[in-house]
C-alpha cells in the first residue's frame, strides 16, 4: 500500500486546479447529502474538502467513504478543483482512498469545537484534544517565539548550554525541591540553571544561554503555575543588570515580531491581533510600584513581595510591559549584587507584563567572600555550594542574567487563561499524567 503524502492542505492552491494530489490526514467532519458525500480531511496545514459525487464516482468508493468514521486516518490521491465555498478555496476530487488506521467510536471529546470540554477532560485526552485547531495553533506559535528566542540570542553572540537538571544542591535555597534517590545519595530536580550558568562565566564562555526544564515543588493550584516549566535563561560577563534588561526588552520585542508575521495563519484562526510591545519598557523601581500598590488600598510592608492582588493593580496602572526594579536585597536571592551605595536595595529586576511576572534577573556577585556570606546570611550552608563556590576563585569576571518563563511568555501573548494551555503535558500538583 503506498502511503507517500505528497502535500500537506496548506501547500495546495486553487491555481493547482487539474493538479493530481496525494494527501493524507484524519475524517475532520462528513457530510451526506445523499447524491453528495463530503469528506473534510485535516493534517498539520488545515483542512481539506475531498468531494463525491454519487453519478460520478465509482460506486465502490463512494459507499466506502459512506462507511468511515470520523478521526479515521486516510489518504487520498484526487484531483484538486477550484471551489470558492470549500475550506481555503478548493475540493480534491478523489480516485483512490485507503483507510490506514480506522478510529473507535464514540471519541472521549469532540473536535470539532462544536462541543467544548473542561480542561481536565481535554488533558487526560491530550493527544486528542492536540487535534483541535486552536490547540495545535497555541503550540505552533509557541514553536516559532522559540525559535526567534534562539536566533536573537545567537546574533547576539550567546552559545546554547546544557545543564544537569538532576543536582545536589538548592539552586535558591527553600523548600520549594523534589528530592529524589539518586543511588545511596539525596538529590534534587533542579530548580534553575543559574549556578551552571554563572561557572560557565568563570569558565570563560562570556555569553551564555539555555532553554530547558525547570522544577519548584510548590504546592499551587493556580492558572499559572505549573511543577515542572521551560526556562528561557542567560548569563553574560562584563554586563550589568543594566545591560541585560536591554538584552531583554530587545528579545521580547522580537519574538512579538517574528511571530506576528511567521504565525499570521494562527493568530487569525485564533482571532488575535498581536500587538508589537514597544522600545523601551517602562522602568518602575520598587518604591515606586510600592506606592502604586498603596494608593489602590492594597497593605504592604516595604521590604515585602507583591502578592496577585498587588501585582495585577500594579499592572493595570501600567498598563503594558514594565521592569519592576531595584528590588530589597533581604527578598531577592543570594548572589544578587546589592547596590554599593545602598546596599539594602539590589541591581536586580523582574520583567512584568500587566497580567503577571514574566523574568527575573539581576547582575550577580562575583566576590567569591561576599558570596559566601550570603549564603549564610540566607541560613545555607556553603559547604553545599562548594562545586559553586569553588568557580569564584580563580577569577570570575562581573555578570549578570536573567530567567524567563516560556510557557507565561506565550500565555500573555496569546491571552491564554490557563498556563496548561501552554505547554504540552502539564505538571502541576495534581497532575503526573499523561
Amino acid at each position: 500500500m503506498d502511503i507517500m503524502r505528497t502535500h500537506y492542505a496548506s501547500d495546495i492552491t486553487p491555481d493547482m486546479s487539474g493538479d493530481t494530489v496525494t494527501v493524507a490526514g484524519w475524517i475532520h467532519e462528513m457530510r451526506d447529502l445523499g447524491g453528495i458525500y463530503f469528506l473534510i480531511l485535516r493534517d498539520r496545514g488545515g483542512f481539506m474538502q475531498i468531494t463525491m459525487v454519487k453519478k460520478k464516482t465509482d460506486p465502490e468508493l463512494f459507499e466506502s467513504a459512506r462507511r468511515l468514521i470520523r478521526e479515521s486516518v486516510l489518504t487520498v490521491t484526487g484531483t484538486v478543483k477550484k471551489e470558492d465555498k470549500a475550506p481555503r478555496g478548493y475540493e480534491i476530487i478523489p480516485q483512490t482512498l485507503s483507510v490506514l488506521s480506522e478510529s473507535d467510536s464514540p471519541l472521549p471529546m469532540d473536535i470539532t469545537g462544536k462541543v467544548d470540554a473542561d480542561i481536565d477532560t481535554r488533558l487526560d485526552s491530550r493527544f486528542i484534544d492536540l487535534r483541535r485547531r486552536k490547540t495545535l495553533d497555541a503550540f505552533v506559535i509557541r514553536h516559532h517565539a522559540l525559535k526567534a528566542v534562539r536566533n536573537f540570542l545567537e546574533n547576539e553572540g550567546f552559545i546554547e548550554i546544557h545543564t544537569p537538571k538532576v543536582v545536589a544542591a538548592a539552586t535558591e535555597g527553600g523548600t520549594a525541591l523534589f528530592p529524589i534517590t539518586y543511588f545511596n545519595r539525596e538529590a534534587f530536580l533542579n530548580q534553575s540553571p543559574q549556578l551552571y550558568k554563572q561557572i560557565m562565566m568563570s569558565a570563560g564562555f562570556d555569553r551564555v544561554y539555555e532553554i530547558g526544564a525547570i522544577f519548584r515543588a510548590e504546592e499551587h493550584d493556580t492558572l499559572r503555575h505549573l511543577n515542572e516549566a521551560t526556562s528561557i535563561d542567560i548569563e553574560a560577563s562584563f554586563m550589568d543588570h543594566l545591560d541585560v534588561m536591554e538584552i531583554l526588552e530587545r528579545l521580547v520585542h522580537k519574538v512579538y515580531a517574528r511571530v506576528a508575521v511567521d504565525c499570521a495563519p494562527q493568530l487569525e484562526e485564533l482571532g488575535i491581533e498581536l500587538s508589537v510591545p514597544k522600545l523601551p519598557f517602562k522602568r518602575v523601581s520598587y518604591d515606586d510600584a510600592l506606592e502604586i500598590a498603596l494608593s489602590q488600598g492594597h497593605t504592604i510592608e516595604w521590604g515585602e513581595d507583591f502578592g496577585t492582588a498587588a501585582e495585577r493593580a500594579i499592572g493595570n496602572a501600567i498598563g503594558e510591559h514594565y521592569f519592576l526594579t531595584d528590588w530589597p536585597t533581604e527578598i531577592k536571592p543570594y548572589y544578587t549584587h546589592p547596590y554599593e551605595d545602598k546596599p539594602v536595595y539590589s541591581k536586580s529586576f523582574d520583567l512584568m507584563h500587566p497580567r503577571m511576572e514574566l523574568a527575573s534577573g539581576s547582575q550577580r556577585i562575583h566576590s567569591h567572600k561576599i558570596l559566601h556570606e550570603m549564603i549564610e546570611a540566607h541560613g545555607l550552608n556553603p559547604n553545599g555550594f562548594d562545586f559553586y563556590l569553588k568557580a569564584f576563585q580563580y577569577g570570575m569576571p562581573p555578570h549578570a542574567g536573567w530567567g524567563l518563563g516560556a510557557e507565561r511568555l506565550v500565555m500573555t501573548m496569546l491571552h491564554i487563561e490557563n498556563i496548561r494551555d501552554a505547554v504540552l503535558f502539564p505538571r502541576d500538583r495534581k497532575r503526573l499524567s499523561p
